[in-house]
């Protein structure tokens, strides 16, 4: 069930109308039934894998808990980052690996006969195994209690509205919405609502609507410099409005139920520099791979070059968590170089005491707002393009090295679509300005109202038939 059909709202409707209906801990038992349901409509078979995955670690952090000694405390950790890291190696990517081994005999001289995997990649793993982990490592560093009640951390596992894609939730915040009885009020359904208007807009209008300009020319044998720039632009509008439409729509539906998930995306377009816009794009991962990963690595303690090191480490593992590719590996890659080409930089350049102020400072944050997104972009060409060949291709003929048509061929997204872009900037401008979401709450009732309606019809006009599945399912 994608958030973009219809049988998913009907879905929801039933959901709602016996949550409405039923107590405290009816509502949690309903809610997982419901979040198997969900997830058993893409793939009933890889409910067990859920199931594994929520038996083992509600079972291991129980042991963290009542052991007293520290190594009996690490090896009951090692059974938890075993299974759900074992998940992950073989569901998503052992056929990668086998596939790069068998290239490089290839490249060495060897053609053994090839091995052929026909693995499915179970919906969701990449989101369900770190949250799990993040509950059993918390245990282990005493900063979280364990659930004692087994339906309830199931819960917190499967719940429906953030499995598939996120946000990736920690125990300490989504737990306690779980085992504390929660408020319905209208303010909360009105928010709700207009959340998941937001990530209709963004995912049916824009998301959808730019796509097939970007693959026309993603799948082109010749395109223009003209052509790559624009496509790999609108690709940058595109994963944007896709993974935070999903985001907005999750957090939308969980807050008509009274929940509260974290936020996932704060206008990432709008950094300034790589520090800045790991802050802002997709939160729940970056902070993850901070807390679990990059600290647990050293962070910045031993030295400026073993600081370069854990950034690099943890960006390309973050890049590989995105995807069984190498094109993701280089992403990772250059995501890492840039952290720490700005860590290495930002003690000599733009020091606070050198940067200008008044109309000149906004002139300045907006060039190094407009720069940096260039610099994004790129990344973006790296993550989106299907071979090294093309990246090589494309990046020439960016350049101006390798010789590319002067004219522009790539089709005009929809109308809706550019009007959908537009006032999605202004949305974001003004809440960049302003420091709150809920800048429009304060706004006279029939200005809401107008707004209300505004969505509604930007939404009827640019709703396509060729909505497609959300770009993060695939990870």
């Amino acid at each position: 069930m994608l958030f973009t059909e219809l049988e998913f709202w009907a879905f929801f409707l039933v959901v709602m109308v016996a949550y409405v209906l039923l107590p405290h801990r009816g509502q949690n038992r309903m809610l997982l039934v419901a979040s198997y349901v969900f997830y058993g409509a893409w793939d009933w078979r890889f409910l067990g894998l859920i199931l594994l995955s929520t038996g083992i670690d509600y079972l291991v952090a129980l042991r963290i808990r009542q052991e007293s000694d520290d190594l009996r405390r690490r090896h009951w950790l090692m059974v938890s980052l075993a299974a759900n890291l074992g998940m992950l190696a073989i569901f998503k990517y052992l056929g990668f690996f086998v596939d790069s081994f068998q290239e490089l005999l290839g490249w060495a001289g060897y053609h053994p006969d090839p091995v052929m995997l026909a693995i499915v990649l179970p919906v969701g793993i990449s989101f369900y195994t770190f949250q799990t982990l993040s509950y059993t490592i918390d245990v282990y560093r005493r900063e979280l209690e364990p659930s004692r009640d087994f339906l309830d951390f199931a819960l917190f596992v499967a719940f429906f509205p953030q499995l598939v894609a996120g946000p990736i939730e920690r125990a300490s915040n989504l737990l306690p919405n779980i085992q504390n009885p929660r408020v319905l009020s209208w303010e909360a359904l009105r928010r709700g609502a207009v959340l998941c208007m937001t990530g209709l807009i963004k995912k049916v209008v824009i998301a959808d609507g730019v796509a097939p300009s970007v693959d026309a020319i993603y799948s082109s044998p010749d395109p223009s410099r003209l052509d790559i720039l624009f496509a790999t632009w609108l690709f940058a509008i595109q994963i944007y409005c896709d993974f935070s439409g999903y985001t907005d729509i999750a957090r939308g539906v969980a807050k008509m139920m009274g929940f509260h998930l974290m936020r996932n995306f704060a206008q990432p377009y709008f950094a300034t520099d790589p520090q800045e816009f790991w802050r802002r794009w997709h939160i729940s991962l970056s902070t993850w791979l901070r807390d679990y990963l990059y600290i647990s690595l050293g962070g910045n303690r031993g030295g400026r070059w073993k600081t370069y090191r854990n950034l690099m480490a943890t960006m390309v593992l973050g890049g590989l968590w995105h995807g069984a590719a190498w094109n993701f590996v280089l992403w990772g890659f250059y995501q890492g170089a840039l952290l720490a080409g700005h860590r290495a930089l930002a003690g000599r350049w733009g020091g606070p005491g050198r940067r200008p102020a008044g109309l000149g400072r906004l002139l300045w944050k907006g060039l190094a707002i407009a720069v940096f997104f260039q610099i994004v972009c790129y990344g973006w060409l790296l993550f989106r393009a299907r071979s090294f060949e093309q990246i090589t291709e494309f990046t020439g003929r960016l350049a101006g090295v390798l010789p590319a048509p002067a004219m522009l061929s790539m089709p005009v997204p929809p109308a809706a679509s550019l009007l959908g872009i537009a006032v999605l900037f202004l949305w974001d401008a003004a809440i960049e300005r302003r420091g709150d979401v809920q800048f429009y709450a304060r706004w006279p009732m029939v200005v809401r109202a107008g707004l209300y309606a505004g969505m509604i019809y930007l939404l009827a006009f640019g709703a396509t038939t060729a909505t497609s599945a959300f770009i993060y399912f695939q990870f």
